[in-house]
């Protein structure tokens, strides 16, 4: 190797950035021990910037294009370097290409959910998660606050710090927007723009980020979720009566009572006593609720459900081996009517000596008695019957006397 290829090898001629991915952000170019020629040829391409960087001092920049550096186009590294009259030999400088395109498939999430205060249903946890979109827009600050002496920076590197920012802002804007659960997911898009003023302003004076575009959503407790399902997210029927729910236990109460109603309406479910008591099961439950609820109709609280008749009779039922109860013999009735309960189902009252078959009960055995057989359309009317004839008059002798 002849003396000029040896210069040739040792010097940069042509300094460019051929990765095409977007997963890298920043990429230092390669010169090792090089020097750059003077009049070496930077090309730029659509969506790249490059930066001089001469120990440690951020120098000229340069935006897409073809460049030759000369002394004219590298005023700042000139002033650096101390050339007075230009340069006319080789020179050192870093220099990093900065890659401007956006990053579209950065995703986030909320790791903890979050707590909010939501006028149906009380303190209830939220979480959230979405896109967003993040590009370079101050190279300096950047390059200075990220990529600091490393020779390439990735996408990876900086996601979770986003995410770590954009959590913390999503705390911070439901705190101040003050709304509740179902506020929140109904006003997701006026939030989603909210939500990136919020990311913008942690991470442009800070890290020389762009915050593009933000997408959020923002989902609710499987409990909350199908309350709004079934329309019961500001009440619930009970009775007649719509009673306000309050809080979430109230609405898992609601939800065990129709799983109860629903269970005794199915009666192949499983059959025998604990279907046979669903129903009425499910009107203790709506009782207790009642109670709990302190629910309100027409502004007025709802008035108590009155307690039995004195001296009315109540039973307890055998449900599966496990006692329910009292109910009284109008529920009873209505439990039998439905076919809820047969006469074998074994009751007690007070007074009784033990447990015993409804219908061996003499004030339920009513409850189960067969009616009559219908009379059939065959059988003709009975025919009334004929009265008897009137005696027949005893014949004349003919003799007459005087």
């Amino acid at each position: 190797m002849g003396l000029m290829d040896k210069l040739r090898g040792e010097l940069v001629d042509i300094i460019e950035w051929l990765d095409d991915s977007r997963s890298t952000l920043a990429w230092r170019f390669p010169r090792y021990n090089n020097e750059i020629k003077n009049g070496a040829e930077l090309i730029v391409r659509e969506g790249q910037r490059a930066v001089f960087v001469y120990r440690g001092q951020l120098a000229d920049s340069f935006m897409p294009g073809a460049y030759q550096l000369t002394t004219e186009n590298l005023p700042i590294l000139g002033t650096l370097q101390g050339w007075k009259h230009g340069f006319n030999s080789p020179f050192r400088s870093e220099v990093y290409f900065i890659n401007t395109r956006p990053v579209t498939d950065l995703r986030w999430g909320t790791p903890q959910p979050i707590t909010v205060r939501d006028p149906d249903f009380g303190m209830v946890q939220v979480r959230a998660n979405g896109l967003c979109v993040v590009s370079i827009d101050e190279v300096d600050i950047f390059l200075r606050e990220v990529i600091g002496t490393d020779s390439e920076v990735q996408a990876d590197e900086i996601s979770e710090l986003l995410r770590r920012v954009i959590s913390t802002a999503f705390s911070d804007m439901v705190l101040e927007t003050g709304l509740g659960a179902i506020d929140l997911q109904g006003k997701q898009v006026e939030l989603s723009g909210k939500l990136r003023e919020y990311v913008q302003e942690k991470v442009d004076d800070e890290y020389g980020l762009g915050i593009d575009d933000i997408t959020m959503n923002i989902s609710l407790p499987d409990e909350i979720t199908q309350a709004m399902t079934r329309g019961v997210a500001k009440g619930v029927e009970t009775g007649g009566y719509v009673r306000n729910i309050g809080d979430i236990n109230a609405y898992q109460q609601v939800a065990s009572a129709d799983a109860m109603q629903a269970a005794a309406a199915n009666p192949g479910g499983g059959g025998g006593a604990s279907d046979a008591m669903g129903l009425g099961l499910g009107l203790a439950m709506a009782n207790q609720m009642a109670g709990q609820f302190g629910g309100q109709m027409g502004g007025q609280p709802a008035a108590a459900a009155p307690p039995p008749l004195p001296g009315a009779q109540s039973f307890h039922v055998d449900v599966g081996g496990q006692q329910a109860g009292p109910y009284t013999v109008p529920q009873l009735q209505q439990a039998a009517g439905q076919g809820q309960i047969t006469g074998q189902t074994l009751v007690w009252s007070a007074g009784m000596a033990g447990w015993t078959p409804a219908a061996q009960v003499p004030a339920l055995q009513a409850l189960f008695a067969a009616p009559p057989p219908l009379p059939s359309a065959q059988t003709p009317p009975p025919v009334p019957s004929q009265p008897p004839a009137p005696p027949t008059p005893p014949p004349s002798d003919g003799d007459d006397e005087g």
